[in-house]
């Protein structure tokens, strides 16, 4: 039976909050050239002892996850087209290396975080990702979740070897195809009590356990069956990342745990009331998703504190590194704009949308121009998302005003430097919220499943689309072959 995962031991009464560290592969994940910054160790993104360091940190703090970005493809809008020079002095996502290669070696090293490891469902084939995923659930100990995607930048299609992105909702339409096929793999082909393992007779696996799962649509033909015996979840823990309706409604009906984005609480609580509707709607219990916001946080000991620091990070910034992102997130080639040209007044209306958007609600701008300097000094600090600088109380204070007036679950909490935005949030942050009873102070279960942390079991819940793919102890043939 599932239950709020959230919420366990708390005493005060108050909903705790899911807190997600969101890094990525790279030398720059969010904030363009800040990888050369004493406090950072991103250049070293290439040594597992970089990675397992920090899982370390976020297992001892009680973060609950580590939310692993990543993209297939350069970010070649900016000066472009198909222009990656801008984005290499900042290391501007650009190396990228694949982020599930380091789940086994830091879920070796943790005892209880969870890693969430993006991974596209436009260019990655069922079949592989489904072996993939169940090797590592089963290395990871059950500690893995799967972000799904269906990948945006028209360079990734490129090097997918098409001449143009597969249009946005089709995309969408291959998802939830390519959706049942994985289910049917992890849930459908071997039966719950296939793997005997008996020394005494020999037998490893029952023969009369394991089924192809025949699989023929419209985008897959897929026979099976899996290759690979049941990790402890079988399906992985799902993320979800998508804004659009259609990623709405893909999220709402899959989606285990939602990641979205916002620049206020109240434009965020829209998308939130918009998810829970659709999981409705399809028959699940809203309450069954997590919806996870980003946020950028620079806490320090005090509020001048902070703002020291955040003083210090604009020096460490990229400008060309920081455009390239914009180009990539946007579509919009700000090179083609002038340096001091108001984009409030522009005449493109994707960037006049925007900058209202940050204009109404970053602290101190509303009366202010956006140019390509602030634009840069803005991104430098942790990327479009919301930001929150200051001291624990500050932080806090407003954390729980998103909290409260979102509907959401938790946060991603970007870096502007790691470790050390991580370190900080841990000293100064964490406490604080724990001192109000907004974050868990224990673990009620070592070693529990990403599901189990979220939702409260291993498996699919019973509402879940995936768990109708359930072959039982004792059936002769999986439910959906019937």
């Amino acid at each position: 039976m599932a239950t709020d995962a959230a919420n366990h031991g708390n005493v005060t009464g108050k909903k705790e909050m899911i807190l997600n560290a969101f890094v990525m592969n790279t030398p720059s994940h969010l904030a363009a050239g800040l990888w050369r910054h004493p406090r950072s160790k991103t250049d070293n993104y290439k040594k597992l002892s970089f990675w397992t360091d920090l899982a370390k940190l976020l297992d001892e703090a009680g973060f609950h996850a580590m939310f692993i970005a990543d993209t297939l493809g350069p970010y070649d809008v900016y000066k472009g087209p198909a222009n990656v020079v801008p984005a290499l002095g900042a290391g501007a996502q650009f190396p990228v290396n694949d982020p599930l290669y380091l789940v086994p070696a830091m879920a070796a090293a943790t005892k209880n975080l969870i890693f969430g490891v993006t991974a596209s469902a436009t260019y990655e084939k069922p079949y592989a990702l489904a072996r993939r995923f169940t090797t590592v659930d089963h290395l990871a100990e059950g500690r893995i979740a799967w972000n799904i995607v269906t990948s945006y930048l028209d360079s990734a299609a490129r090097n997918h070897g098409l001449k143009e992105q597969i249009p946005h909702d089709e995309r969408y339409a291959i998802a939830h195809e390519y959706m049942d096929v994985v289910y049917k793999l992890w849930e459908g082909s071997f039966r719950d009590d296939a793997v005997l393992a008996d020394r005494e007779t020999g037998t490893y696996i029952a023969s009369d356990a394991v089924r192809q799962i025949l699989h023929k649509g419209k985008y897959f033909e897929v026979p099976g069956p899996h290759f690979c015996e049941p990790s402890p979840q079988r399906t992985p823990f799902l993320f979800q990342a998508g804004v659009s309706e259609a990623g709405n409604s893909f999220g709402g009906k899959h989606g285990e745990a939602i990641f979205v984005g916002g620049q206020t609480p109240e434009i965020v609580k829209k998308t939130v009331d918009n998810i829970r509707a659709v999981a409705q709607k399809e028959g699940r219990d809203p309450s069954h998703i997590k919806v996870i916001v980003g946020i950028g946080v620079i806490v320090g000991a005090n509020d001048e504190e902070a703002e020291e620091q955040r003083k210090e990070f604009i020096k460490y910034s990229d400008s060309e590194g920081a455009l390239a992102l914009f180009g990539g997130w946007t579509g919009v080639d700000l090179s083609k704009h002038a340096d001091d040209e108001d984009f409030r007044l522009s005449d493109s209306p994707r960037l006049q949308s925007l900058v209202a958007r940050w204009s109404a609600t970053v602290p101190g701008t509303e009366n202010e121009p956006w140019t390509k300097r602030r634009i840069v000094e803005y991104l430098s600090l942790g990327g479009m998302q919301a930001k929150i600088i200051g001291g624990p109380e500050k932080v806090a204070d407003e954390l729980e005003r998103w909290f409260d007036i979102s509907g959401v679950d938790g946060f991603n909490l970007a870096h502007v430097v790691n470790p050390g935005t991580f370190e900080d949030i841990s000293k100064f942050l964490i406490p604080e919220l724990q001192r109000r009873g907004r974050f868990r102070t224990s673990i009620d279960k070592e070693g529990a499943t990403a599901r189990e942390v979220f939702l409260g079991q291993k498996r699919l819940l019973d509402d879940h689309p995936g768990s109708k793919f359930k072959w039982a102890a004792g059936e002769e043939v999986p439910q959906y072959q019937r």
